[in-house]
């Protein structure tokens, strides 16, 4: 937001959780990647952002996985 303010019309970061009629879990939400690109933020918040993208992803994996 620093960068480019428009970015915030799209914080905070939003989840969608929700499960099908086969039981299975989902889980969507905005990539931040695609949201710098979005607002034509340029490479240095692309840096930023892909470790918040690696943490996300592993937060939604561990979240729609079965439970053993």
């Amino acid at each position: 937001m620093q960068t480019v303010q428009a970015v915030g019309i799209d914080l905070p970061l939003k989840a969608l959780v929700w499960r099908d009629e086969d039981g299975v879990t989902w889980l969507s939400y905005n990539d931040p990647v695609w949201l710098v690109e979005r607002h034509g933020a340029g490479p240095d918040a692309k840096a930023i952002v892909h470790p918040m993208t690696a943490a996300l992803d592993a937060i939604s994996t561990e979240a729609t996985s079965a439970v053993q």
